[in-house]
């Protein structure tokens, strides 16, 4: 096959490709990385290193020729930039690391190249992961001189979604193959939504932590975005497994084939609809894409049973009390003096704190670390940092009573699709985007977003599956029969 083509295989095709040896991954690494640098104008990339990647290629085209390849030998892959790795500098899209290189590779990243994977570089994302709409980022994209939002691929003045934007950016434009993306409150999951493609949180736990740079601990977690439900199971199968000898978070649960289950009927599943996600807010576009997926489900075999989630409005106050709170916490280290960015003459030891974390930090991680700090400061733990902590629990015992009548949950990612770069200044009005998203990462729960349709301005629309504990498998599968019999998730943007 001509290597104008290769961007428009599945990563299972792609590494077929490869294996057969009808092209090689040096070949393949080529042709993305001309891509990549072709569309510099999305700002998807913030380091991009031609020889690390093509040497990568090389060392996966000999493992092939000595029969020792992996899995993805020779898939190109693009790393969230909250990702250290040795190869490319690490900046969390922030001023604070600027130039900063590790020692060593973050467990993802690990996994992946042992499976194969060939790095192109490290992606945007809003600083330090926190937005939903990566207009945050304090570092210049690759080929350009100042800081720069992404821009989403489908309509270049909108937003790709956050804070993994530049993973869907890249993704979309097909940049890469597949690429790594962390979800905190859905930050996998609306990026996803927004450029049309799929991405999956798998269960709290289930992915290392290990070198992923931390924002929220005890809410953030890795995933793969890619383009279909396929290609993220063969990711996630890479990707997941014990960690527990470097990752106090990672679950004791052996690594899985996610792709065991891709093909098994749907036949008699009861997908849950909660009445809370379609109430007032949803958009009317939006809501018209989702209601015509869930038929094409009921097609399929399904049944769709009425839920409810009665305290989903207070996931995004809860959410916007534990994620600064545990940030302030995360963040404190990068002080001047033990990490990050030194202001130059300080006074004394107040001023260099202050000055170094002014100078380095963005207003938005800021606003989020003076959150924290002030909902964790004694007389105030109690009214708002501890009663979070108790609708948090509410909020998971509500998706266990919804699962007792249903075995998925099916809804829309966001209210509604991208908005125009620019149109969420308030940060209160960018919070209340993630009202879908964030229940189930406040629970610790695996979900997704899969393309399936298209609203205002023709832009794409996702659907959120939720699945219970561990059940990635079922809902990958879920997501698969519906794209065996459409087509949404193979749709490419015109700008590409």
């Amino acid at each position: 096959m001509s290597t104008q083509d290769l961007h428009h295989l599945s990563i299972a095709a792609l590494a077929a490709q490869i294996r057969n040896r009808h092209t090689s991954a040096t070949e393949v690494a080529q042709h993305f990385l001309q891509r990549a640098k072709a569309q510099q104008a999305l700002g998807a990339f913030l380091a991009l290193d031609e020889d690390i990647t093509l040497a990568q290629a090389q060392a996966q085209d000999a493992a092939l020729a000595a029969g020792q390849a992996g899995p993805l030998a020779g898939v190109p892959i693009g790393h969230k930039d909250v990702f250290v790795t040795r190869d490319f500098p690490t900046t969390a899209s922030s001023r604070m690391l600027a130039g900063y290189r590790s020692p060593f590779d973050a467990t993802v990243v690990t996994r992946l190249a042992e499976a194969g994977c060939v790095t192109l570089g490290k992606l945007s994302c809003d600083e330090f992961a926190m937005g939903n709409g990566n207009e945050s980022a304090a570092i210049a994209p690759v080929g350009m001189d100042a800081p720069a939002p992404v821009r989403n691929p489908w309509d270049t003045q909108r937003v790709p979604g956050g804070s993994s934007g530049g993973s869907a950016a890249a993704v979309a434009a097909r940049m890469v193959a597949a690429a790594t993306g962390t979800d905190t409150g859905g930050s996998i999951r609306q990026p996803a939504s927004f450029c049309g493609i799929t991405g999956i949180k798998p269960t709290y736990g289930r992915a290392s932590r290990y070198g992923m740079i931390a924002y929220a601990s005890s809410l953030d977690q890795a995933g793969p975005m890619a383009h279909s439900a396929e290609d993220c199971a063969l990711l996630l199968s890479v990707m997941c497994g014990p960690d527990a000898e470097r990752d106090a978070t990672s679950l004791d649960v052996p690594a899985e084939n996610f792709t065991r289950q891709l093909g098994d009927s749907i036949e008699g599943l009861r997908i849950g609809v909660p009445a809370q996600f379609f109430a007032d807010g949803l958009a009317d576009d939006v809501r018209t894409a989702i209601d015509a997926a869930l038929k094409e489900y009921e097609k399929l075999g399904a049944t769709l049973v009425p839920v409810q989630l009665p305290r989903t409005q207070l996931s995004v106050p809860a959410y916007y009390i534990i994620s600064p709170a545990e940030a302030s916490s995360n963040l404190s280290r990068f002080d001047g003096v033990r990490y990050g960015h030194r202001t130059a003459n300080p006074v004394d030891l107040q001023d260099l704190y202050k000055k170094s974390r002014a100078e380095a930090f963005g207003d938005e991680v800021q606003r989020r670390i003076m959150i924290g700090a002030y909902v964790l400061s004694e007389g105030y733990y109690d009214a708002y940092y501890l009663q979070a902590q108790k609708i948090r629990r509410l909020i998971a015992n509500d998706f266990q009573a919804a699962f007792k009548d249903c075995d998925v949950i099916a809804g829309p990612v966001a209210p509604s699709v991208a908005w125009q770069l620019g149109d969420k200044a308030d940060p209160l009005a960018s919070y209340l985007a993630d009202v879908f998203t964030l229940p189930a990462s406040l629970a610790g729960l695996p979900a997704m977003s899969l393309p399936v349709g298209w609203g205002a301005h023709q832009m794409p629309v996702g659907l959120q599956l939720i699945g219970n504990y561990l059940q990635e498998g079922r809902l990958l599968n879920v997501a698969h029969r519906f794209q065996q019999v459409t087509d949404f998730h193979q749709a490419e943007p015109k700008s590409i």
